[in-house]
């Protein structure tokens, strides 16, 4: 059987559990929330003043974190799931 066939019959990812969906909803957000505060930096530099850039920094710090934590969680329950596939044959 040739390697790319093989690939796509071996599944790649683990399950999405509902923590992990959690934390990809709240990625999500973060991310939508950083570009309409960015999209409405006049708005809210209006309406903040000062205190707008320092809001978007704060969104783009959380965006970051929870990039972060997100691809650790993704990557080590992957890693899990493959593992008991592996052993599994």
């Amino acid at each position: 059987m040739p390697l790319w066939l093989d690939m796509l019959r071996t599944p790649m990812a683990a399950p999405e559990t509902a923590g992990l969906r959690r934390l990809r909803f709240l990625w999500q957000s973060l991310c939508l929330a950083l570009a309409a505060s960015i999209l409405a930096l006049k708005p809210l530099r209006a309406s903040l003043g000062r205190g707008a850039p320092c809001l978007i920094a704060v969104l783009l710090l959380a965006a970051l974190i929870a990039t972060l934590v997100y691809l650790r969680r993704k990557h080590g329950a992957d890693t899990a799931y493959l593992a008991t596939l592996g052993e599994g044959r």
